[in-house]
């Protein structure tokens, strides 16, 4: 790996090879792998809220992990809305049994629960079918974030 590129983990949109390849050009997949006590969720507006993973012991959340260069990182920067709407934070993962460290972006706190739009679900859901992650993990974290909000 480049000395001057990172390891970044996509857990929701940025899973969709077909979006990847067009944000970012030089990025490429270097395995998947899955984000131990993490719980996938949906937070933003009411109707078109955005994926975010949270702590969650006993939970997991299926990623790809990418290996980006400096232009990759700045337009997912710019799609993620960091530092705003989302953070950087590092975390460690194993891919092909190995552990490493790669930055991953969580969404900042105080935005409500919601439903993703039908666009947005069924982008992440090409990135899972893709990947041949479980589809019901997504289908999951869906439907929590709805009935979740409800109690929030």
């Amino acid at each position: 790996m480049d000395k001057h590129n990172k390891l970044y983990i996509a857990y929701g949109s940025n899973l969709n090879l077909v979006q990847m390849a067009d944000r970012c050009t030089s990025a490429r997949v270097i395995g998947k792998s899955e984000m131990k006590d993490w719980q996938l969720l949906f937070r933003g507006s009411r109707t078109g809220a955005v994926a975010t993973v949270e702590p969650k012991n006993g939970s997991s959340v299926p990623v790809l992990v990418w290996e980006i260069t400096p232009a990759d990182e700045a337009a997912l920067d710019r799609y993620e809305g960091w530092p705003f709407l989302y953070r950087k934070e590092t975390v460690e993962v194993k891919v092909n049994g190995k552990a490493v460290k790669a930055m991953v972006y969580i969404m900042n706190e105080g935005r409500p629960l919601g439903q993703p739009s039908c666009y947005y679900y069924s982008t992440i859901l090409e990135g899972y079918m893709d990947a041949g992650f479980d589809v019901d993990i997504l289908r999951r974290a869906a439907a929590e974030s709805v009935e979740m909000e409800e109690t929030e």
